[in-house]
């Protein structure tokens, strides 16, 4: 009876150990195994939608009889078999998804410093998937990377849809393609930023349907108590705008989600793009609750400039207050008090009609700018225009396999074109901060560019609101690529480093003096300096770029763009920028190269410098050549390095008009001529940057090298 006794306690504890919410550094998730939240409401695992034979990672409710999958890791890249796992990459400090070949079929996008953790993956009763530090204990909330940032076609309670303005991260709802595909649809729903923030509905980039905006209780497209068992909120401040939607009913499940659900089967079908579920424990199935729009006329525009949707509410009228002088409502003449009420309420009325106009007007000027651009493209820069069934032909449908990596202002990926010419699409993402104007910038700058020292632009491509840029592709990828890694370094000797520098050096003389337009490139560093395949350096991403005629060469900006580590110290400060920002930029790459070291995040075991500073201190004391990188071997030129040590240094000068022009700088390079001595550079301490520089910014600089805008405090 006692080894029964055991052997069914041994079961037990076996089945009870088997679930766990945690998965630690050491371990991983296969195929057929699953991660179960702490109170059993939640599930993450591998699974194949509907008839589809492709298994996906996916979050869905553990006990309910139908499985409701919330969540889709892998949306666009499905996995053709079995040999899934799911592992934490602790060098990166993220998440990965791969397959018995090592592919990587998705991965976290973490942005917070990894450095000095110990990373762990937990799945919480919200059905948010964590991704923290083991070190901080499971009560914190300061997460390294979470699901609910990265929502598929589902909104639960405690998820945000919205934006947060400091990463500049869109929280917003995407359909699944059909039942068995659940890769992004043609159906979005986010959060809109104008004046009056509010939650709208698009089908394939055209807005169809919007809440209203948030009038302190409610969204004014909804009738006061409409739906009494959802709770709405919204927040908006300088750092984040959202809406939330959850349960009155704690206990209860509900669940926003986006989708196409016909109302009315037959002869005059209404479709729902927004609905709100909630499970009933009565039919052990999901009841619809709400599905928007509620009525045709709701849809955007359907019923003409003057649909009249307030009628579409039979109840719950919402009122208009209409603030007047009480001196005018004091009087004895009822009559001149109506009149004053109804001439108020009159204007008002008008205004709204006003301001109707004044955006349906606006959305049509957008329509015709995004139409002619293309025309514009084609007469004015006589540039190539793909279409993009084309493109996303050649980087099969922009798979992660043909990622080559992610800048500031979005993806980039490989391509190959019908006739075999690799090319690199840049995918300008709707969050990243570059809209038509920076896309136009790049466009006719480059277009406008040859020389053999700067990326060659191929064409472009503008559909809806997706604007790529097709470059000609750079094997070897970007210049940080190989002075920071501790493997790749070594394949560039001193030959190749200093014939880098004198390229890179030549195309930048060619942007201040030699181009038909004086440009200041404004975000020079290692990623932006492209490799072909003789290791020909190209500067490249000309999105921040700023043009001047005539002997222009200076401006001034109340935005601030670049990147950490390479703004010259008058342009962070005082937004002035000038062609010596660019060589004060040049001189901070220059470092770089010769010491393999990032400026950004150097660190040394006697002070606090930074890589500026370093410099500095050794060439005082007589000792430069302690910055060549160990990587040189006998390759090294010593008088090629002095000479490089001693320019950098000129070009990173406190003050721009001690500064050498990129004139100056080439001819520095390319002679023995006699140089001048060097005056204290600017930013030379991390904490005189951080500390002493941005006062008001310290909160909101960038550390992983992408690129950032600071606005300038007034």
């Amino acid at each position: 009876m006692n080894n029964l006794y055991f052997i069914f306690l041994c079961i037990c504890l076996s089945k009870t150990s088997s679930a766990t919410d945690t998965l630690l550094s050491s371990q991983n998730i296969t195929d057929g195994k699953s991660l179960v939240s702490p109170g059993g409401v939640f599930e993450l695992g591998f699974f194949s939608p509907g008839i589809s034979k492709s298994r996906y990672l996916g979050i869905w409710y553990k006990n309910i009889p139908v499985k409701t999958v919330v969540w889709v890791a892998n949306r666009g890249t499905p996995i053709n078999d079995t040999s899934g796992h799911l592992l934490i990459n602790t060098t990166a400090g993220s998440l990965a998804l791969l397959n018995k070949n090592k592919t990587v079929f998705w991965s976290s996008n973490t942005t917070k410093e990894t450095q000095n953790i110990s990373p762990v993956v937990q799945l919480l009763d919200d059905g948010n998937l964590i991704l923290r530090d083991e070190k901080e204990g499971d009560n914190s909330e300061s997460y390294l990377w979470q699901s609910f940032d990265y929502p598929s076609d589902t909104l639960l309670p405690g998820m945000k849809l919205g934006w947060d303005l400091r990463t500049g991260l869109n929280r917003r709802l995407t359909t699944w393609k059909s039942p068995d595909d659940p890769s992004p649809g043609d159906i979005t729903w986010e959060m809109l930023l104008h004046n009056y923030p509010e939650p709208a509905t698009f089908i394939a980039g055209k807005e169809v349907f919007r809440s209203g905006p948030w009038n302190g209780e409610l969204y004014s497209g909804k009738p006061p108590g409409a739906l009494p068992a959802v709770n709405f909120s919204f927040f908006a401040d300088e750092y984040e705008v959202y809406a939330t939607a959850g349960m009155v009913n704690k206990s209860a499940l509900g669940r926003m989600m986006v989708n196409r659900t016909t109302a009315n089967p037959g002869t005059s079908p209404v479709y729902y793009y927004r609905q709100y579920w909630i499970w009933s424990e009565e039919h052990r199935n999901w009841t619809l609750y709400a599905g928007y729009p509620r009525d045709p006329c709701a849809t955007y525009a359907k019923c003409g400039g003057n649909g009249n949707y307030i009628s579409q509410i039979p109840s719950g009228d919402q009122d208009i207050y209409i603030k007047v002088s009480g001196a005018e409502l004091g009087g004895k003449d009822d009559k001149w008090r109506i009149g004053v009420i109804i001439a108020s309420a009159v204007a008002v009325i008008l205004a709204m009609f006003l301001v109707g106009y004044l955006r349906l007007r606006r959305r049509k000027n957008l329509k015709c700018t995004q139409t002619n651009i293309e025309e514009q493209k084609q007469e004015d820069l006589e540039l190539p225009l793909f279409d993009f069934p084309t493109i996303e032909s050649a980087t099969n449908k922009f798979s992660f396999n043909n990622k080559l990596g992610e800048g500031g202002f979005g993806p980039v990926y490989k391509g190959t074109l019908i006739d075999g010419k690799e090319i690199a699409v840049k995918r300008l993402s709707r969050s990243s901060g570059q809209g038509m104007i920076e896309f136009r910038n790049e466009v006719i700058l480059i277009a406008k560019l040859q020389h053999r020292n700067l990326v060659k632009l191929l064409g472009c491509c503008i559909q809806g609101e997706e604007k790529l840029l097709i470059y000609e592709y750079m094997p070897n990828k970007g210049l940080d690529s190989f002075i920071f890694d501790e493997m790749r370094r070594k394949l560039l000797d001193w030959p190749k480093r200093f014939h880098i520098i004198c390229g890179i050096a030549r195309g930048l003389l060619y942007l201040h003096q030699d181009s038909r337009l004086r440009i200041i490139h404004r975000d020079l560093k290692a990623s932006n300096v492209l490799l072909d395949r003789e290791m020909n350096p190209k500067i490249s991403d000309f999105g921040l770029a700023r043009t001047f005629g005539g002997n222009q060469t200076e401006g001034n900006t109340n935005r601030v763009v670049g990147t950490y580590g390479y703004m010259a110290p008058e342009y962070a400060t005082e937004g002035q920028f000038s062609v010596k920002s660019d060589v004060f930029s040049f001189g901070i790459l220059l470092l770089e190269i010769i010491s393999g070291k990032k400026s950004k995040g150097f660190y040394h075991l006697n002070h606090s410098l930074n890589l500026i500073g370093n410099a500095w201190i050794l060439w005082n004391r007589g000792r430069p050549l302690e910055l060549i990188d160990e990587g040189f071997g006998d390759s090294c030129n010593l008088s090629e390095v002095l000479r490089c040590i001693h320019v950098s240094l000129l070009c990173v000068q406190q003050q721009p008009e001690d500064r050498p022009t990129m004139l100056s700088v080439v001819q520095m390079l390319c002679s023995q001529s006699t140089l001048p001595q060097p005056k204290e550079p600017g930013f030379s301490s991390e904490k005189d940057l951080v500390e002493g520089e941005f006062p008001l910014l310290n909160n909101e600089m960038s550390s992983n090298g992408l690129t950032i805008t600071l606005l300038k405090a007034r």
